[in-house]
């Protein structure tokens, strides 16, 4: 009787913590707008809570202050940017068709959520200032870094040549890449998502030792 009424509690918690959950990634889908255009510095829980049909009592039950609720948003945001990456690549047959799917898929997401991926940017250059950032924008690093490494290991498997960088140096190459196709992007040159799609092309077969 007493294990009975254990798992009865035990599947309450865990509906109590799923609906938590869940109404924070509500939130933070609804912050992500307001945070992306004005940036970590010029945005508060108010501010939030003003561009948003939450309050800000609201706001401050679901998330401890406002480092809790960006990096919560650019998590969530960066999960689903992964999986897009993986989505639009894995169906590739050839290198060229995986490479080409990878530039269509960057220019893409640099037009549609550029203020996001700046908010990104906004949130790692703060973390070198503010240690209570660190772990998230590690982890979320992490997660960039193993997502262009499948993709290299997937186009050296159908090229048929092993990687030729460790799996740092190849983020590191794509980022800087992608950073800068970010700033002409939002400083107004037309041509910054194309260079940045022509760009992912080249550089995938460089990432390849020589056959």
């Amino acid at each position: 009787m007493t294990q009975v009424a254990d798992r009865g509690r035990d599947r309450i918690s865990r509906r109590q913590v799923d609906k938590f959950e869940a109404r924070r990634r509500q939130l933070a889908e609804s912050a992500l707008r307001t945070l992306a255009e004005l940036g970590y510095a010029r945005t508060s829980l108010r501010d939030i809570a003003q561009n948003s049909e939450f309050s800000h009592g609201v706001l401050h039950y679901y998330f401890r202050d406002k480092v809790d609720l960006i990096t919560h948003c650019v998590r969530q945001y960066k999960v689903e940017c992964v999986k897009r990456y993986d989505e639009g690549v894995s169906a590739a047959e050839t290198p060229d068709g995986l490479a080409r799917g990878f530039g269509d898929a960057m220019a893409a997401t640099l037009r549609d959520d550029a203020t996001l991926h700046r908010l990104w940017y906004d949130l790692r250059n703060q973390s070198l200032f503010e240690e209570s950032f660190r772990d998230d924008v590690q982890d979320i690093d992490r997660s960039l870094e193993r997502m262009i490494a499948r993709i290299v290991d997937q186009y050296a498997e159908l090229s048929g040549r092993p990687a030729a960088f460790p799996t740092a140096t190849a983020y590191a190459m794509y980022d800087g890449v992608f950073q800068h196709a970010l700033l002409r992007h939002l400083t107004g040159d037309p041509d910054a998502a194309d260079d940045l799609a022509g760009n992912v092309r080249r550089i995938l077969p460089v990432m390849l030792a020589v056959g």
